[in-house]
């Protein structure tokens, strides 16, 4: 089961998480109620591939863990969350540093929590787009999440059963 983390304590967290540290992706805001979050990845050294533009894996990276984060804190205590799926689609070149922003609205949580009500799984998609500073796209990410309610009895759930 997952904890109630604060926006601003995970900020802090993300700032120090190796891989996003190593990547050059900084978490620049997040809503106290968790319905926004946004990221900037800076072009660097160590996200800079052959072509001196942004490195597709850092492109993902920058949006992997967060439609996760954001939804676990949204439902609450007494639900299951993984990511399960994800498709990146890459638009144009990302030649300095590039943001993106997530929303998830309360309509959105309210959805998933009756669809998984009666203990089904529930496997949402979340899209978000990858911007340059100037708005052209970048990249386009589409995340499917595992949802479940967690059983009353003891045991585990995974995204396998």
């Amino acid at each position: 089961m997952a904890r109630s983390v604060r926006p601003g304590t995970l900020r802090r967290l993300m700032r120090w998480w190796p891989p996003f540290r190593g990547a050059g992706v900084r978490v620049q805001e997040i809503a106290d109620d968790w319905g926004h979050l946004r990221v900037r990845l800076r072009l660097g050294r160590w996200n800079r591939n052959w072509f001196g533009t942004q490195f597709g894996g850092s492109l993902y990276a920058m949006c992997d863990p967060f439609w996760a984060l954001m939804l676990v804190q949204r439902l609450g205590r007494g639900y299951v969350v993984w990511d399960k799926s994800a498709e990146i689609e890459y638009v144009s070149p990302g030649r300095g540093d590039v943001f993106a922003e997530f929303t998830l609205s309360e309509e959105r949580v309210a959805e998933i929590r009756a669809a998984a009500e009666g203990g089904e799984k529930v496997l949402p998609w979340f899209a978000c787009t990858v911007v340059a500073a100037d708005g052209t796209v970048v990249a386009r990410v589409r995340k499917q999440v595992y949802v479940r309610r967690q059983p009353s009895q003891p045991g585990r759930t995974s995204p396998d059963s």
